[in-house]
């Protein structure tokens, strides 16, 4: 039987994965799983089918319906082209402070949560406990909805979720929800002395790229609804944060690659904003097509993150807020799988320890005092779950 690792020593093994979301998981999951079995804990997998990746899901106590999942994510995002003045796979302890790529966000509440199953295992829970690890959070989402359907057939279904990304230990009940997409323009190249006669990939992208400042603009203008009031900023916003193309200064494009998001407030619909961005991509479309036909804008990748919504007395809240004791009103403009687990029928709020502005940071951190706390509420619930 392995020794039962405290939660620093789990946080350590895990930030020395380097689970980038476009590398693979698995040598992190092959090691949960294996720590977990040797604690007499049985996991499953759901495996991606098309990359070598996986999440993982376990159930600790009575066979029945009625757990407490503890929800986190396991891929991290790069380090590339960042600062470090650590190895950003090591956890390096100074000045009150744990670094190292994740720990914040959020392999630090993974780590706590493992820690929590364990003990769990041992303590003979009355109230079953769950643990669902997920991948590809990273880049939008897309690795918890197949996760959680997976749980279904597998295990007794939980009803209230504590998804750990970082909130101080606030009990956050409300986040935006988004749709993003990846964006081809195709151009045709000629010397960038005769414009009329070619179509420039990056000029009509730009048509697009500019039409996010005007939406951003009429959003900020318009009166925020009561529920949107509560976020800030109060209204939907439109990014584009990447983008890359053409051959020459002197050629028109031929190929403009970019990435475009919508994050919404609660009650406007993903679907009417994928709408109107598709719009705005036909608009640009035709008038590329008016000067050469086999020119055109393509979607590669869509993707749709549901926000989390206040709910009326909701289990996972009041859990979270007996144990914290934060009564106060927190909503994120950030997406997480909270609203993914909720539109699956599951309760569920945002409570972990960290900042969220040191997330995806050069020398990201989690503070000691934080971790610790983070340590205190997995004590109370284990208390909790014993009675």
């Amino acid at each position: 039987m392995p020794d039962r690792l405290s939660p620093l020593e789990l946080m350590t093994k895990l930030v020395s994965f380097p689970t980038v979301s476009s590398a693979t998981n698995l040598p992190l999951v092959d090691w949960v799983e294996e720590y977990l079995s040797g604690h007499g804990i049985k996991s499953h997998r759901y495996a991606d089918p098309d990359e070598p990746k996986a999440a993982l899901f376990a159930h600790v106590g009575p066979l029945e319906e009625g757990a407490i999942v503890l929800s986190g994510h396991t891929d991290v995002v790069p380090v590339e082209g960042q600062d470090w003045s650590t190895d950003p796979y090591e956890v390096v302890e100074k000045d009150g402070r744990y670094y190292g790529r994740g720990t914040c966000d959020m392999k630090g509440f993974d780590a706590l949560a493992i820690w929590a199953l364990v003990e769990a295992q041992y303590a003979g829970v009355m109230r079953p406990l769950q643990l669902a690890l997920s991948f590809d959070e990273e880049i939008g989402c897309v690795g918890a909805p197949p996760m959680i359907r997976a749980m279904q057939p597998v295990l007794p279904k939980g009803s209230a979720v504590i998804v750990g990304e970082p909130s101080e230990m606030q009990v956050v009940t409300g986040h935006k929800g988004s749709i993003g997409f990846e964006i081809h323009a195709r151009g045709f190249e000629v010397h960038s002395s005769m414009p009329d006669k070619g179509v420039s990939a990056i000029m009509n992208a730009a048509k697009v790229i500019d039409w996010t400042n005007t939406v951003n603009d009429a959003n900020r203008a318009a009166e925020p609804t009561d529920m949107a009031a509560a976020f800030d900023p109060s209204y939907t916003t439109a990014h584009v944060g990447v983008v890359r193309g053409g051959t020459a200064h002197n050629i028109t494009a031929k190929d403009c690659f970019f990435l475009l998001d919508i994050r919404m407030v609660p009650g406007e619909s993903a679907g009417i904003w994928g709408d109107r961005v598709r719009d705005r991509l036909r608009e640009v479309e035709t008038g590329m097509q008016a000067v050469v036909p086999q020119t055109g804008i393509d979607i590669i990748h869509e993707h749709t993150v549901p926000p989390l919504v206040p709910e009326e007395a909701g289990e996972a809240e009041t859990l979270a807020r007996m144990i914290t004791g934060d009564n106060g009103t927190h909503v994120v403009s950030y997406g997480t799988e909270a609203g993914q687990f909720q539109e699956a029928g599951y309760s569920a709020a945002i409570c972990g320890p960290g900042n969220i502005a040191q997330a995806h940071q050069p020398d990201e951190y989690i503070s000691r005092a934080q971790f610790e706390a983070g340590h205190d509420f997995m004590k109370s619930l284990l208390r909790r779950l014993q009675t």
